[in-house]
C-alpha cells in the first residue's frame, strides 16, 4: 500500500476484485436474468396458456380459496401484470409464516380456471440467488451480498481512480494481445456501463439497507414491530369476531382501487380472517406502473366491499428509498428499458470475469517459472474455469431439469434447484482435474451444448417449441429460445478461441551480468 495514491488504489482494486470476484459473477449474472424473472416463469410453466384477464384470474382465486381455505388466516393472491398471464394464490394457516407459502400455492389463468402447472420456482429462483444465495440461512446469505457489494462499490470506485485513460479506454479494444486484451476488455467493460454500476452497487445496497443498517430503527422504536406498524398506518390487523359472513365480490373492490389509482392496475390482493365478519381485504397497486417499488395499499371491509379511510401517504425518506428500490430492481422499464438494463448487466459480467482473468494472465509473467506456477496461482486459475463456465452451464442444466423432471414427484421445484447446483459442481470438479488450458475449451464447449440442448429439449417434451411459437406469434417462447441459440453460440465462440490461442509462455531466461553488457 506504500507510494502514490494511483498505486494504493490499483492495489486495493486488485485485491477486492479478486477476494469476492467469484461470488460477485453469481450476484451479476442472476440479477441480470432477474430482469426477465416473470417471462423465464412463464417458460417454466409451459402448461399456462391464454391471455390475461386480472378481474376473471382474481375471482377465479377468491372462488378456490373459498372451497379449499375458508378458516385460514389469510389469503394472498400475486395478480398477474402486462408480463403475465396467471394469477398465483396461496393462504396461511394459523402459526404458519408466508415463508411457507409454496404448501399452499395454486395458479389460476386468465378464464379462471385453475391450472395444473408443474411445480417450479422459475425465474423467482435466480432472483433470490441474486441477494439470498441457498442452503443457506437467507440472513447469512443478505449479509455475505451485502459485503461483497460494499467490495464491489470500493472496488470501482478504486478502479475509477486508477485508470489515468478512463474516456480513452472508451474506444479501445486490441484483440489478439494477451494480457492487452484482457486489460481493455475490463476497461471497456467497465467504462461502458459505468454509471449503470455505480447505481446497481449502490441500490442494491440501499435494498437491504435495514438489515445492514437497523440502528435507526432500534433507536426510534422500543421494538421492530412498533417500526412495521408506523410503516403500514394505523390500519392494524383485525380481529375475529366468530361470526360467519360471506365476502362481497372481488370485482367490485379491484374496479374501485383502480378508480383510486387512475387506472392503474393492482399487483397484489391480500384478505385477512377470510369467512369472518370482521375480515379485511387489502389491495396494493401494482409495481410495474411507478419507478416506486412500496405500491399504495388501500384497505376494504371484505363483507361489504366498502373502502376504509386511505392510509397516510408516505414522508419523502420512505418515497426514496422506494425509488431506489425499483430503480434497482427495473420492474417499472418497458421492455426497450429491460434490455438496455440486461446489457449493462451483461457488460457488469464481462468487466467482473475478465477482471479475474487479468489477474492470472498478468501474474503468470511475474512468476519464477511461467509453465510451474504456484498451488494459489492454480486454484484461483480453476476457480475462474469454475465460476465462469460452471455457473452458466449450472443455469441451464436448471432449464433442463425443468423439462426433463417427471411433473409429478415430490418436491419437484427443489430438484430443479438441485440441478442447478449439481451441473456447477459436476463442471468445477472437472475444471479442477484437467489442465488448464484444456478446461477452458472443454467448460465452454460444455456451456455452449448445455444452451443448445434448452431449446431442443423444449421442442421435444413440449407443444410449445420454437416453430410452433414463431408460427403462433407467442413472443415469450421465441425470446427464450433465441436467447439460449444466442448463448450456446457465445460460449462457443469463447471455445474456438480458447482452441486456436498459443500455448502459454515458456520460462523466461535469467539475465546475466555478461548479457547485460
Amino acid at each position: 500500500m506504500k507510494g502514490s495514491l494511483r498505486q494504493s488504489m490499483a492495489f486495493l482494486h486488485t485485491w477486492a476484485g479478486l477476494l469476492f470476484g467469484w461470488l460477485l459473477l453469481l450476484v451479476f449474472v442472476t440479477g441480470t436474468t432477474a430482469y426477465f424473472q416473470d417471462e423465464i416463469t412463464r417458460w417454466m410453466q409451459p402448461e399456462i396458456t391464454g391471455e390475461r384477464d386480472l378481474t376473471a384470474s382474481a375471482q377465479g382465486a377468491v372462488d378456490y380459496l373459498q372451497r379449499h381455505a375458508q378458516g385460514a388466516e389469510a389469503w394472498s393472491i400475486q395478480l398477474p401484470d402486462a408480463r403475465s398471464v396467471a394469477a398465483m394464490g396461496y393462504w396461511k394457516e394459523k402459526g404458519e409464516t408466508f415463508l411457507q407459502w409454496r404448501d399452499h400455492a395454486f395458479m389460476v389463468n386468465g378464464r379462471g380456471e385453475v391450472v395444473d402447472a408443474r411445480d417450479t420456482t422459475g425465474g423467482w429462483l435466480l432472483y433470490r440467488l441474486h441477494f439470498d444465495l441457498h442452503y443457506i440461512p437467507v440472513q447469512w446469505g443478505r449479509w455475505i451480498v451485502g459485503v461483497a457489494a460494499m467490495f464491489m462499490l470500493v472496488a470501482i470506485v478504486s478502479g475509477v481512480i486508477t485508470h489515468k485513460k478512463i474516456f480513452a479506454d472508451f474506444f479501445t479494444l486490441r484483440l489478439g494481445k494477451g494480457q492487452r486484451s484482457w486489460l481493455d476488455a475490463h476497461n471497456l467493460g467497465a467504462v461502458l456501463a459505468l454509471p449503470f454500476h455505480l447505481m446497481i452497487t449502490y441500490t442494491g445496497l440501499v435494498t437491504l439497507q435495514r438489515v445492514y443498517m437497523p440502528w435507526g430503527i432500534t433507536a426510534a422504536y422500543a421494538q421492530t414491530s412498533d417500526y412495521q406498524r408506523a410503516l403500514a398506518g394505523p390500519d392494524g390487523l383485525p380481529t375475529r369476531s366468530g361470526r360467519v359472513a360471506p365476502m362481497a365480490p372481488i370485482a367490485g373492490m379491484l374496479a374501485q382501487a383502480r378508480q383510486r389509482w387512475q387506472g392503474a392496475d393492482p399487483g397484489f390482493v391480500a384478505v385477512l380472517l377470510p369467512g369472518d365478519a370482521n375480515a379485511v381485504v387489502r389491495i396494493t397497486r401494482g409495481t410495474a406502473v411507478s419507478m416506486a417499488t412500496r405500491g399504495e395499499t388501500v384497505s376494504f371491509d371484505a363483507t361489504t366491499g366498502r373502502m376504509r379511510s386511505p392510509p397516510p401517504t408516505h414522508g419523502a425518506a420512505a418515497l426514496t428509498e422506494s425509488v431506489m428500490v425499483g430503480l434497482h430492481a427495473g420492474r417499472y422499464a418497458p421492455l426497450a428499458l429491460r434490455w438496455l438494463y440486461v446489457a449493462c448487466g451483461l457488460l457488469g459480467c464481462a468487466m467482473v470475469a475478465t477482471g479475474l482473468v487479468l489477474w492470472t494472465a498478468k501474474r503468470r509473467l511475474q512468476l519464477p517459472d511461467p509453465n510451474r506456477p504456484h498451488v494459489g496461482f492454480r486454484l484461483v486459475e480453476r476457480l475462474n474455469v469454475a465460476t465462469i463456465a460452471g455457473l452458466p452451464f449450472g443455469i441451464a442444466t436448471y432449464f433442463l431439469a425443468n423439462r426433463l423432471l417427471a411433473t409429478g414427484i415430490p418436491h419437484r421445484a427443489a430438484w430443479e434447484a438441485n440441478a442447478l447446483f449439481i451441473g456447477w459442481g459436476v463442471l468445477a470438479l472437472y475444471a479442477l482435474l484437467r489442465p488448464v488450458r484444456r478446461a477452458w475449451v472443454e467448460a465452454m464447449a460444455a456451456a455452449a451444448l448445455a444452451y443448445l440442448a434448452v431449446p431442443a429439449v423444449n421442442a421435444l417434451t413440449t407443444s410449445r417449441g420454437l416453430w410452433p411459437s414463431l408460427r403462433q406469434g407467442d413472443g415469450v417462447f421465441v425470446a427464450f429460445d433465441m436467447s439460449m441459440l444466442a448463448t450456446a453460440a457465445g460460449f462457443a465462440f469463447a471455445a474456438w478461441r480458447a482452441w486456436r490461442r498459443p500455448p502459454g509462455p515458456t520460462p523466461r531466461p535469467r539475465q546475466t551480468p555478461k548479457a547485460l553488457a
